[in-house]
């Protein structure tokens, strides 16, 4: 079975049903440079696709916001979804080699390799990390300045060359809110495409420090308890899932 993976300006064409089309609209006449690659996903092939445009008629289907396709898919098109997506920001970036300056060509479903001095490329991640932070029946949460509503979120930051990612941990909360922690776990990971990330998540206990907030990364900081939250995060990030695991575990 095709699918079509079909993006236009960060949005992915989604059937009025809500689903990933399996053929190319009638109403959307593609040219070569549009269509970029061919994935296989879980036995199906899937098109990769970018528009130079939205299409004109809605009978073609709905443009939507990759991150909004998370309430609208199910999860395993949903990761399909993404894969694609940075697989397209992957393209974007890799048109020529880097070490000759020629073309660069698809090779397999992941990786091109230059038609010139034939180095091999693959998509690459930028680590990052991201923590609760419990403080006895509370937990500290963040608005970053790069956030364009009022939710909150937790401390994340990427990981820098040379550093762990528990050593990021520490750095990050450091430098953002000038805390130390104690009890740092591993909590799980995110791919996030947005447009290539890797979120590693851990929870971790308030140690000592004054809340001192990083103004050049946030606006404002807090603690926050259980019947006193903020705007959460999405439902499709990691972030609310370590929100939602602490409100689900019974306070001590």
């Amino acid at each position: 079975m095709d699918l079509q993976l079909i993006y236009c300006q960060g949005d992915i064409l989604l059937t009025p049903e809500g689903n990933i089309p399996h053929s190319v609209p009638n109403g959307i006449c593609l040219k070569p440079w549009n269509q970029v690659t061919t994935i296989h996903h879980n036995g199906d092939s899937c098109h990769i696709i970018r528009l130079d445009a939205p299409p004109a008629s809605p009978e073609c289907g709905i443009m939507t916001p990759l991150r909004k396709s998370f309430q609208i898919l199910s999860r395993n098109d949903y990761q399909l979804a993404t894969k694609g997506a940075e697989l397209l920001y992957f393209d974007q970036n890799s048109r020529f080699c880097g070490c000759c300056g020629a073309p660069m060509k698809w090779s397999t479903d992941i990786s091109k390799k230059c038609t010139g001095c034939h180095k091999e490329l693959w998509p690459s991640l930028a680590p990052a990390i991201i923590v609760r932070i419990e403080r006895g029946e509370s937990i500290l949460m963040v608005h970053a300045r790069t956030f364009r509503d009022k939710h909150y979120g937790l401390v994340a930051g990427f990981v820098e060359t040379g550093e762990n990612l528990e050593q990021c941990v520490k750095r990050e909360v450091m430098e953002e809110t000038g805390l130390t922690i104690r009890d740092l776990r591993y909590f799980g990971s995110q791919s996030w495409p947005y447009p290539s990330g890797l979120m590693v998540g851990f929870t971790a206990k308030y140690e000592s420090g004054e809340l001192h907030i990083q103004k050049e990364e946030l606006n404002s900081a807090g603690w926050f308890t259980r019947d006193h939250l903020p705007i959460l995060p999405d439902t499709c990030s990691i972030a609310r899932q370590l929100v939602d695991d602490w409100l689900a575990t019974p306070s001590e």
